[in-house]
């Protein structure tokens, strides 16, 4: 594996240098940044693990970080938290759709951040043989909670609107797509037709996860003929048996 991280954080502290010094001992080549949105567009395609040393520049850095969220979600990278809890919780106020891999919380020692980049190496093992999913809702607590309880068996992408996944789609070919019924601009059943439309999309099997569960919702999405209907208030465990039952078909 190419051992390459981007490290992002303001200023050189102590603790900063501390943890560079880390990955470097861990064979990384590390990349450092200031979070400055033409800094990290400069940057964005060095490392696919990044590491984000938090402070109380956060604030004033919202643009860089916003653009650092949907860098993550779109080119399915890897992002760690390093802060203290109140950091991290201010930092889910400034981009509260980032996908996360795993929250540090300080103090820490550097040995902790030896046996998180070891669990980094397994994951992006592993991920080369997960099946590939894309979460597309509105909702940013779901696609963060969805992402938690999936991704121990499912390689997981999340995007926030019907617009980003077509992006998203323009390079990337998911195994399944979880679609919300009902989000803004361009709500399930449209986005769905647009990618059946399409001969690069249209093979791209889709259930639908959503809270919409009137007759008329439901029989207008089940005309659309997704794999499923799936409904939020059914448990995370039915939720991955049904996607895991729609693999074990497919086989």
């Amino acid at each position: 594996m190419d051992k390459k991280a981007l490290f992002i954080s303001k200023g050189a502290g102590f603790m900063a240098g501390t943890i560079t010094s880390t990955l470097k001992n861990a064979g990384f080549t590390v990349i450092t940044a200031e979070p400055e949105l033409k800094v990290l567009h400069e940057k964005k395609d060095v490392a696919d693990l990044i590491i984000i040393y938090l402070g109380d520049y956060m604030t004033e850095s919202k643009d860089a970080l916003v653009y650092l969220s949907d860098l993550v979600r779109e080119d399915e990278k890897s992002l760690y938290l390093i802060g203290f809890k109140e950091d991290i919780e201010a930092f889910y106020d400034v981009a509260p759709e980032t996908k996360v891999v795993k929250e540090i919380e300080r103090p820490f020692q550097a040995k902790d951040l030896v046996v998180i980049l070891d669990e980094y190496e397994n994951k992006v093992n592993s991920d080369a043989l997960k099946k590939k999913l894309l979460i597309v809702d509105d909702d940013g607590l779901f696609l963060r909670s969805a992402s938690g309880w999936l991704s121990d068996k499912y390689h997981v992408a999340v995007v926030n609107s019907a617009m980003n996944a077509i992006t998203y789609l323009a390079t990337h070919t998911p195994d399944l797509i979880l679609l919300d019924y009902e989000m803004p601009i361009t709500d399930g059943p449209q986005f769905l037709k647009m990618i059946k439309s399409e001969v690069t999309t249209e093979s791209i099997p889709v259930i639908f996860l959503t809270t919409k569960s009137d007759k008329e919702s439901v029989m207008t999405g089940i005309a659309l003929k997704p794999e499923a209907y799936l409904l939020k208030s059914m448990s995370s465990a039915e939720i991955i048996k049904a996607i895991d039952d729609f693999f074990e078909k497919r086989k």
